[in-house]
């Protein structure tokens, strides 16, 4: 039976993210790039979760079962933005605007619905495996770096990116432009979350850990399909943890 704190935490959360998609939407139409607003939804789709379920005592993300109802819920939600229905309700064509990067047409909802369902098929097994082994605190090291570093790399390398490298997308033969400073945004996380967890490693762990960690999930954003690497990373990151914690 879900209990009343979890019931409270995803009203909230609900509440919570379509305010920022609509805040997302507002700022996309007046005028504000779309690489940003997307960002701010990104941001707010990994933390919101979070910070409700802290406040409000609730069972969080860790929890398999409480992560793959979130997953279908997720991925259901995004129906609204299909166009036949988007159209119909200025609201939700609204909050589409917010993260509808022209680079992207006419790929966009098939891009972020695949991505989202192939990262939680990957996150759920691997966090029930870590759990299962006893390290579950370290569930939350790829997502942070996915968060916080991916979430960065894109505005730091539209406003400080000189050095360019290109990538391809899944389901198309286009192109899309990366930069050496925006990566460097996920080696920086990478680095700086590692040593929050320091404390969760043996010593030669964290060595192995500060070696390996953050330049895998680097290379792995780097070289991802264009508007997939949230599944990739998923995968580098855990893969990347399962072989530091063998030492």
């Amino acid at each position: 039976m879900v209990s009343d704190a979890t019931l409270s935490a995803t009203i909230v959360k609900i509440i919570g993210l379509v305010s920022v998609l609509l805040l997302a939407g507002v700022l996309a139409r007046r005028g504000m790039r779309v690489n940003y607003t997307r960002k701010i939804n990104h941001f707010a789709i990994f933390f919101i979760p979070v910070f409700v379920d802290q406040q409000l005592a609730s069972e969080t993300f860790t929890n398999v079962v409480h992560l793959g109802v979130s997953a279908i819920a997720t991925l259901g939600f995004l129906v609204i933005f299909v166009e036949p229905i988007r159209r119909r309700v200025p609201l939700f064509q609204l909050m589409f605007e917010g993260f509808d990067r022209p680079e992207d047409r006419p790929n966009t909802l098939l891009w972020l619905w695949t991505q989202y369902a192939a990262g939680f098929a990957i996150m759920v097994p691997m966090i029930w495996r870590f759990s299962d082994m006893g390290y579950e605190s370290l569930v939350t090291i790829p997502i942070l770096i996915n968060a916080v570093g991916d979430g960065l790399a894109e505005p730091v390398g539209i406003r400080y990116g000189k050095r360019k490298y290109t990538v391809k997308a899944l389901f198309t033969n286009q192109t899309f432009t990366r930069s050496i400073e925006g990566s460097s945004a996920v080696f920086i996380t990478g680095v700086l979350v590692m040593l929050l967890y320091a404390g969760e490693f043996t010593s030669m762990q964290f060595l192995v850990g500060l070696a390996l960690v953050p330049i895998a999930m680097t290379l792995t954003e780097a070289y991802s399909p264009h508007a997939w690497d949230t599944p990739f990373l998923m995968l580098v990151g855990y893969g990347t943890l399962m072989t530091v914690l063998q030492f």
